[in-house]
């Protein structure tokens, strides 16, 4: 296949491209078809050679005889489809039909086969190398180019992978954290049906007590009523009695009414409605109120995005875990897979920002913060070189990220880390009494985000780290 070209390059035209028809040669040795030449004269307005430029010496160059003989015969060998085969094809002969010479050689200049009969005299000036050594040469030359294209296409390969991975990870992500906003959503809902029936109960509760205090006063005043009438009928009666009879009886009946006529007038009692406003005023707020000791906040959340795959996250997003064994994650390009990170959701590129981080008796960890643009991909160690600003703990001490050992009065169990952007500074503080421990200063010019590195925690008692939550 390579010869063939090679013969077919020879044979070809410069101005159309296709096998010579009637070529004629130019001074500079030069050849085309003799009617591409005519035109490409007749729109340049000169007769210059389409190729080197030169301008030709002949006003009518003759017809290239040998040159045609070698292209009509090359021309009808491919028309005569002798060339393929339905095995495959066939080695491609192509001989000068003047000496019968096959081209053995290779003028590199015009990249084409030449005879060394006919044609060699005509590429004196030329680099010319036998054909076996051109076939060789451009060989080597396309398995380069091939294994470029090979290399670029198993890069292809490898980020189609990826994005497969992507997507199946992604799938169990929707599922994931559909079932937790479920769960969340659940434990909201419970807690405001069981507010709901809690004050739904005060409410009736509150309609039972007033209704027994009306009834007692309403059974009293009944009483009343009944004694006020049995008077008023004893009076009555003694109103209709004459003479004798009447003076010695009135006397009792009036002494009753009397008493009864000086008894207080019945009073409402007040508070007999229900206490409206109380239940129902700043209902919402009170019950949100009421929910904040139910919900927390934390200042930082993981990005599980970012977390290398041997570390395990909380469903809330709040505490890592070194495990023991590295679960299957997409490669994406946030993800930490050198080194056993997972940063912060959240970044900062400007004020004041702090929070606590809960390490225990974990044995190895650091915590910090880390530029956007970090390697999470490579070798690098975790310092400020990096872009990592951190407390190391390990081996049994604390150190600063530049080789330097902090001390402490105490093992720590909890780790304030606050951040003074605009400042340049990254501080450290134990925040049982807010001892400080080490302030890293540099100037920041990118978004910072939390940094944490957790270590396998062996036989330490505590296994995770934990950001605290603070109270809203």
């Amino acid at each position: 296949m390579a010869e063939r070209a090679l013969f077919e390059n020879f044979l070809s035209c410069h101005v159309c491209t296709e096998t010579f028809r009637d070529p004629v040669s130019l001074s500079c040795n030069h050849s085309f078809c003799s009617s591409c030449l005519q035109k490409f004269w007749e729109q340049t307005k000169n007769k210059n050679c389409p190729i080197c430029k030169r301008k030709s010496s002949k006003d009518e160059p003759g017809v290239n005889f040998s040159l045609k003989e070698l292209a009509d015969s090359f021309a009808g060998r491919q028309k005569s489809g002798s060339s393929e085969t339905e095995k495959g094809e066939k080695k491609l002969t192509v001989v000068c039909s003047k000496h019968e010479e096959e081209p053995k050689l290779f003028c590199v200049d015009e990249q084409r086969a030449v005879c060394p009969v006919c044609e060699f005299s005509l590429h004196q000036s030329h680099k010319v190398v036998p054909v076996e050594e051109a076939v060789s040469d451009l060989k080597e030359q396309l398995k380069s180019d091939l294994k470029s294209l090979q290399d670029k296409r198993n890069k292809y390969k490898q980020v189609e992978e990826t994005y497969n991975e992507v997507i199946q990870h992604s799938k169990k992500q929707l599922l994931s954290t559909e079932r937790q906003i479920r769960a969340e959503f659940n434990k909201l809902r419970q807690f405001l049906k069981e507010e709901e029936e809690s004050r739904l109960a005060a409410l009736r509760e509150e309609e039972e007590q007033k209704g027994r205090t009306i009834s007692r006063e309403m059974k009293m005043i009944e009483e009343q009523i009944s004694s006020l009438s049995d008077s008023i009928s004893a009076v009555e009666e003694e109103l209709q009695k004459h003479s004798v009879p009447f003076l010695s009886s009135y006397k009792d009946t009036q002494s009753r009414a009397r008493a009864q006529s000086s008894v207080s007038d019945p009073q409402l009692v007040s508070g007999a409605l229900i206490d409206v406003a109380k239940h129902l005023g700043n209902l919402s707020f009170r019950v949100w109120e009421k929910m904040k000791e139910k919900v927390h906040f934390s200042p930082v959340i993981l990005d599980p995005n970012t977390a290398s795959g041997w570390l395990y996250l909380s469903d809330d997003l709040t505490s890592v875990r070194h495990g023991d064994t590295k679960q299957q994650l997409p490669d994406n390009p946030e993800r930490n897979t050198k080194y056993t990170n997972v940063f912060g959701s959240e970044g900062f590129s400007s004020g004041k920002h702090s929070w606590e981080v809960e390490v225990g008796e974990h044995s190895g960890w650091n915590v910090g913060l880390v530029k956007e643009s970090v390697d999470r991909k490579g070798g690098r160690s975790a310092s400020p070189k990096y872009g990592i600003w951190c407390l190391n703990h390990g081996s049994g001490k604390y150190t600063n990220g530049v080789g330097q050992t902090v001390t402490v009065k105490k093992s720590l169990q909890r780790i304030r880390v606050q951040l003074d952007y605009d400042r340049g500074e990254v501080s450290f503080y134990d925040p049982e009494d807010m001892t400080h421990i080490y302030t890293h200063r540099d100037t920041f010019t990118e978004k910072l985000f939390p940094y944490f590195s957790v270590w396998k925690a062996r036989d330490a008692k505590t296994s995770e780290i934990k950001i605290c939550e603070i109270e809203i």
